[in-house]
């Protein structure tokens, strides 16, 4: 039995031996594999890695006038033409994806092995609600942190951008973002953030928001020359107990990172700036100063139940207690979060797909109603276009088809003008002719609406009028400028002129038939002109005829005579320019109404 009981404590002793030693050989291989990754320094990007744009080309983000202070600007420099405040993001490209690029000023880096610590565990750090570090450049004197690119600017730049509404659902989820990504920090490697504030706290393409100037205190740590009104601003998120040091530990606390998530806040509940106090004007310098005394009542910022819950205004005043001690953590700060956003996360994800569809629904409503007014305005080019054009012409044009010219074998043509119009003119001002012609013509356009026959022209006090194109309409086409004919010269009696109501215009009618080309000339202000001698002795007719006379050729009244209803008398042989000697004849009228001289 004793012999047993001495052989099974021998085979225990051995068993932990080895277990000691297993373990022991384990931590070797992970120092070991440390010690490899701290030497291999895979964070490293050298700085020919990085590519640029031209200093034009860089992405665009809004900035807040304190955006713009605590970069050692002056914003009043920086107002676009619009009046409003924008900045460049510094960004590039390292291996083909946009990344953001943090200049340090510093000379150089000593690489110790807090450092190198640092840097691997930034390397390694990989949650939704914290900026993926790419890495670093250290190649004097670019030195440089390279981060993700979130494209949709710092919380402080939507805050600040009076065109996004921000309903409390919305609001709920970027501080639930921000708790879920310090609760991490907090439980992490680096223990605090230590410079938390609203500039960088960013928002992604998805808009999901993520901390970032996160960890690196040592690689950071320099002396800063700013401004004084620079160096105060950036304080306004600087909990008091390290107000206490010029310049506070980089590292900062917990605690201290709880005092500025609630300065955060009151910044997403008021949209005021940060530390927004209700009827004070105070510089960041007074502000700080006045955190930093200490002093009963402490100095905090204004809280409205009027815009945000009563539930929100107690987390405020708990985070930016006096007392460290008193703050909550983040832990309990998650818990608390969860339960004023009362309708969950789910509910986050529902009021966006909610949004989603009202933002279509709204999209159709207003595509709707622009194709509308599109419809509409297309519609007043297209009826311009027919009054330019001949129906038929202009829709080819429309189909974007070459308008082709075409012969037609029989038209009628219709030339008027006015006898002693130049005299007319000589005795009335400029705007008393446009007006009389404005008048004379809107009269006939209306009256010739009634007949088959295309407006071609006017050209002073000169009317030409066709029927048989570009529309073909058999032998109708003399009937129809016989009938428009006398129609408008019996309007032109009764015809009253503005400036002259005592005078009678004198129209003097010129008609003929016979063969044309037809065809649209020019691209710029396109007309549909009519070519051939048809149209030259129609104007002969016309300058031959007399004054309240429809003066027609002999060819005219060939056709007329197939109808029988017009009333024609002989005038006799005419000598013609050019053409020699013509037989006419005057149209009376229509003898179921004959017209009398």
């Amino acid at each position: 039995m004793c012999s047993a009981g001495t052989q099974q404590g021998s085979n225990q002793k051995a068993s932990l031996y080895v277990s000691e030693s297993v373990s022991f050989d384990q931590d070797e291989e992970m120092k070991l594999k440390l010690e490899k990754e701290l030497a291999g320094m895979l964070w490293r990007i050298r700085w020919e890695d990085l590519q640029f744009e031209s200093p034009n080309k860089f992405h665009k983000r809004a900035g807040s006038r304190l955006t713009l202070s605590q970069r050692g600007s002056s914003y009043g420099s920086l107002i676009t033409a619009h009046g409003k405040y924008q900045l460049f993001a510094k960004t590039g490209y390292f291996k083909g994806n946009l990344v953001a690029i943090k200049h340090l000023n510093k000379k150089r880096i000593e690489l110790t092995r807090q450092v190198l610590m640092e840097l691997k565990h930034m390397r390694d750090v990989q949650f939704n609600h914290l900026t993926r570090f790419i890495g670093a450049c250290i190649d004097a004197p670019n030195i440089c942190i390279v981060t993700e690119y979130c494209p949709r600017g710092s919380l402080q730049d939507i805050l600040e951008n009076e065109s996004i509404n921000l309903d409390w659902m919305f609001r709920y989820s970027l501080i639930n973002d921000i708790v879920k990504g310090m609760n991490y920090l907090h439980n992490s490697y680096f223990g605090c953030h230590g410079n938390l504030k609203s500039s960088n706290c960013v928002v992604d393409s998805r808009f999901v928001l993520k901390i970032t100037d996160y960890g690196l205190s040592s690689f950071r740590s320099s002396s800063e020359n700013d401004d004084t009104h620079s160096l105060y601003a950036k304080k306004l998120w600087t909990a008091p107990e390290l107000l206490i040091y010029d310049q506070h530990p980089p590292q900062g606390s917990q605690k201290g990172d709880v005092y500025s998530f609630g300065i955060i806040l009151q910044e997403i509940a008021l949209r005021n700036g940060p530390f927004y106090v209700e009827g004070m004007d105070l510089s960041p310098k007074e502000i700080v100063q006045k955190v930093r005394n200490g002093q009963k009542p402490f100095f905090r910022p204004s809280t409205d139940s009027r815009c945000h819950s009563e539930e929100l205004t107690i987390l405020m005043e708990g985070c930016w207690a006096e007392d460290p001690q008193e703050r909550p953590d983040f832990g309990h700060i998650k818990i608390y979060v969860a339960k004023l956003n009362k309708e969950g996360s789910t509910s986050i994800l529902n009021n966006l797909l909610s949004r989603m569809e009202q933002y279509a629904n709204n999209l159709e409503n207003l595509v709707e109603e622009r194709t509308q007014a599109y419809l509409e305005e297309k519609r007043k080019a297209e009826n311009l276009l027919y009054q330019i054009l001949p129906h038929s012409v202009a829709e080819q044009l429309k189909r974007g088809e070459t308008v082709q010219a075409e012969a037609f074998d029989s038209v009628t043509i219709y030339f008027s003008d006015i006898v002693g119009f130049t005299s007319l003119s000589a005795e009335s001002t400029p705007l008393q002719v446009v007006t009389l012609l404005n008048d004379l013509y809107t009269c006939f356009d209306a009256i010739i609406d009634n007949f088959d026959v295309y407006k071609v022209e006017t050209i002073g006090d000169a009317y030409m009028v066709v029927s048989g194109l570009p529309v073909r309409n058999g032998k109708l086409h003399a009937r129809e400028i016989a009938s428009m004919s006398l129609a408008l010269l019996e309007q032109v009696k009764t015809f009253k002129i503005r400036h002259r109501p005592n005078d009678q215009l004198r129209l003097r009618v010129g008609i003929h038939t016979g063969p044309v080309c037809a065809g649209v000339v020019g691209l710029k202000m396109p007309r549909y002109c009519l070519f051939g001698d048809t149209v030259n002795t129609a104007s002969r007719m016309e300058s031959t005829g007399e004054a309240l006379r429809i003066h027609m050729s002999s060819t005219t009244k060939e056709v007329l005579d197939e109808f029988g209803y017009f009333d024609l008398q002989l005038r006799g042989d005419v000598e013609m320019k050019g053409k020699g000697k013509m037989r006419t004849y005057w149209l009376l009228g229509e003898k179921s109404d004959v017209y009398v001289i």
